[in-house]
C-alpha cells in the first residue's frame, strides 16, 4: 500500500465541489482527465500493472493515467496485494510505502501436481473429484482461452444437469439472445460459468451475481480476470494451469490466484487444489519505470523525472521529428492540451507523418460519419495501417466485422452474427473485436482527427459522429452505459420499442439515466414493456436493487 499525505489545492469550478465517486478503468480515466479539474483523493487498485511485467499491453494508459491525475489529486492511496518492495519513482514520490502482512482467512493448499505429472487424464479425474467431494461454490483457474475450452468441454460432458429453475431460464436466455451452439448455454445447465476478460460486462456481472445465489452456478472457469474483476467469495480455488497465456505464472500471480479462496464472515477456510506445478516461492520487488511508449507525449520539464541517457534521446528525436511534421506551435498545443487519446509516441509520429506527406489520401474523411457502411472501407483500412498490431485477426475480417457492427442497435446478436459469418467472425471472436473498436479504434480515429486539423486548418473535418459511434460500440450512449450497469443491450431494446423511455435521445448523461429509472420503478417498468421474459426480470431487478441502493447511499 502506499499513501501520500495532503497537499492544498483550491477548487477550480462546482464540478471540483460536488460529490462525486469516478470508477474508471485507465483507458477511461484519461478522458474524463480533462474535465475532471480536482480531485480529493486518488485512489489505484491494483497499481501493480503499471509495471510492464504485469501488464504489457495496457501499462503505459495506466502509467499516463496516474501522472494526470496525480497532478490534480489532493491525495493519493495506491493498493496492490503482494508487494514486498517498491523501488522510489516518479510516480510514488512524496509517498510512503506501507507492507500488511495478514490474512483474514487460513488457505488450506493441496498440491497435487507432483502426483499428476504431465498426465492430463489424472488432471481431469483430479478435477472431477473435488467437485464430487467439495460441495461448496469453486472458482477453476484455467489460464488461457483454450484451457477455458478444454475444462468447459469436460465439465460439459461429465457434470449432470442442475434442477435450478433460475440457470434453466439463464440457459434459454443466453440461447435466445446470444447464440444456441455457444458453450456457454450449455454450460450454465451444468452450474458452471465462465468469466474473461472478453465477454460483456454485464454478462459477467450476471455471472457473478449467479454465483452468489444459492441455487445459481457452483463453478466458474476463469482466465486471469479471476484476480482482476472477480469481486465474489468462493470457497474453493482450483489451479488447473500454471500458464497465464503463453508464460508461466510467478509467485505473484500465483498468491493472488489462490487468494480468491475463502472470505471473511463466510469461508473462514479457503481450500486450495493445485494440479499443475506452483512456481517457487519469492517475494516480488515492484519497480516501475517511465515506458518509451509515453516519451515525447509529456513535457518532461512539468515532471520530476531523472530519464537514461538513452530516454532522453529518444524524447528529442521525437520532438524533433514532430516539430517537423507539424510545427512548434501545434507540437506544443499537443503536449500542452494532452491532446492525444492513443499511448503510443510511435503511433503519434505514423499518424503525424502519414497526414504531412500523404494528405491527400486522407480526403473524404467525413464519410465515416455517413449511415453507409460501404464508404468507410478505404479510410478503415488507412486508420488500421497505422497500427499494424492489436487488431485481434486479418485486417480484411476486421474491417468487414465494423462494417458489420454498426447494424448492431437494429440487428440482434445472432443476426449480427450470421451476416458475419463470411468472416470467420463467432461469438467469441466477436466479444474481442468490439472491445477493440470501441477502445483503440476510436482512439485512434480521434487522434487523426486531431493532427489532420492542425495540419490542415483550412480543411478542418469533424468526424465526432464516427468517433462517438465506435467508442459506444454503435450503441446509442445511454444503452452503452447502461450495459456497464448491468442492462444488457437487448433489454435495453425491448425498453426502447415500448417507448416508455426514449434511449436514443436520452442526452442528460448518467445522472439523468439513473434518475429516470429511480423515478418508473421495476413494477412499473416490467407492467410498461412487453416481452420480457423471466430472466429479463431477473436481471432488472438485480439492475433497480443497485440504483435504489445509489439513490439512498
Amino acid at each position: 500500500t502506499l499513501r501520500a499525505s495532503t497537499r492544498s489545492l483550491q477548487p477550480q469550478n462546482s464540478l471540483s465541489r460536488k460529490k462525486n465517486i469516478f470508477v474508471f478503468p485507465q483507458e477511461r480515466a484519461l478522458r474524463y482527465a480533462q474535465v475532471i479539474e480536482r480531485v480529493d483523493i486518488l485512489i489505484v487498485d491494483e497499481f501493480y500493472k503499471a509495471s510492464k511485467d504485469f501488464d504489457q499491453e495496457r501499462s503505459p494508459s495506466l502509467i499516463k493515467a496516474i501522472l494526470t491525475l496525480s497532478q490534480i489529486a489532493e491525495q493519493r492511496y495506491f493498493l496492490a496485494p503482494n508487494i514486498a518492495g517498491l523501488k522510489e519513482s516518479v510516480f510514488t514520490l512524496g509517498m510512503e510505502f506501507l507492507r500488511l502482512d495478514f490474512n483474514t482467512v487460513v488457505l488450506d493448499k493441496n498440491d497435487l501436481s507432483a502426483a499428476i505429472g504431465k498426465d492430463e487424464q489424472k488432471k481431469s479425474d483430479a478435477l472431477l473429484d473435488i467437485l464430487a467431494n467439495e460441495p461448496g461454490k469453486t472458482l477453476i483457474y484455467a489460464g488461457t482461452y483454450a484451457n477455458i475450452g478444454r475444462v468447459a468441454n469436460l465439465l460439459m460432458t461429465s457434470l449432470a444437469s442442475s434442477q435450478s429453475t433460475l440457470l434453466a431460464e439463464f440457459q434459454a436466455w443466453l440461447s435466445k439472445n446470444y447464440d444456441p451452439n455457444w458453450a456457454l448455454p450449455k454450460l450454465v445447465i451444468k452450474g458452471v460459468g465462465i468469466h474473461n476478460g472478453r465477454l460483456h460486462k454485464s454478462l459477467s456481472q450476471i455471472q457473478v451475481k449467479l454465483f452468489d445465489e444459492a441455487d445459481g452456478l457452483e463453478q466458474i472457469i476463469s482466465t486471469s480476470s479471476i484476480i482482476e474483476g472477480f469481486n465474489t467469495s468462493a470457497e474453493t480455488v482450483v489451479l488447473w494451469s500454471n500458464r497465464n497465456g503463453r508464460a508461466r505464472i510467478n509467485d505473484f500471480t500465483y498468491k493472488n490466484i489462490i487468494g480468491r479462496g475463502g472470505r471473511m464472515f463466510r469461508h473462514f477456510i479457503g481450500k486450495i487444489f493445485i494440479l499443475e506445478e506452483p512456481p517457487a516461492d519469492e517475494e516480488t520487488q515492484l519497480e516501475l519505470e517511465f515506458p518509451y511508449e509515453l516519451l515525447g507525449t509529456f513535457d518532461e520539464k512539468t515532471l520530476d523525472v531523472e530519464f537514461s541517457k538513452e530516454q532522453v534521446a529518444a524524447i528529442e528525436r521525437y520532438t524533433t521529428e514532430m516539430k517537423q511534421l507539424v510545427g512548434d506551435d501545434n507540437f506544443n498545443y499537443f503536449r500542452e492540451e494532452d491532446a492525444f487519446q492513443s499511448n503510443n509516441s510511435n503511433l503519434i509520429l505514423r499518424i503525424a507523418s502519414d497526414i504531412k506527406n500523404n494528405g491527400g489520401s486522407w480526403n473524404g474523411l467525413e464519410y465515416l460519419n455517413s449511415t453507409d457502411p460501404e464508404t468507410w472501407e478505404r479510410h478503415l483500412y488507412k486508420l488500421i495501417n497505422l497500427q499494424t498490431s492489436g487488431w485481434g485477426t486479418r485486417f480484411s475480417t476486421y474491417v468487414g466485422f465494423v462494417k458489420c457492427l454498426s447494424e448492431k442497435w437494429v440487428l440482434s446478436i445472432s443476426e449480427l452474427l450470421l451476416k458475419m459469418s463470411p468472416y470467420g467472425v463467432d461469438l467469441d471472436l466477436f466479444f474481442e473485436l468490439e472491445r477493440t473498436t470501441t477502445f483503440r479504434l476510436s482512439a485512434l480515429l480521434s487522434d487523426v482527427q486531431t493532427v489532420y486539423n492542425r495540419v490542415y486548418p483550412g480543411m478542418r473535418v469533424d468526424i465526432s459522429v464516427a468517433i462517438s459511434r465506435l467508442s459506444h460500440a454503435f450503441l446509442p450512449p445511454v444503452v452503452y452505459q447502461l450495459e456497464e450497469y448491468g442492462i444488457p443491450r437487448m433489454i435495453s431494446r425491448k425498453i426502447q420499442n415500448s417507448g416508455l423511455i426514449d434511449l436514443e435521445t436520452l442526452d442528460g448523461g448518467i445522472h439523468e439515466m439513473l434518475t429516470t429509472f429511480q423515478m418508473i420503478g421495476y413494477e412499473m417498468l416490467v407492467e410498461s414493456v412487453p416481452d420480457l421474459d423471466a430472466f429479463d426480470m431477473y436481471i432488472l431487478r438485480y439492475f433497480f436493487e443497485g440504483i435504489e441502493y445509489d439513490a439512498v447511499g
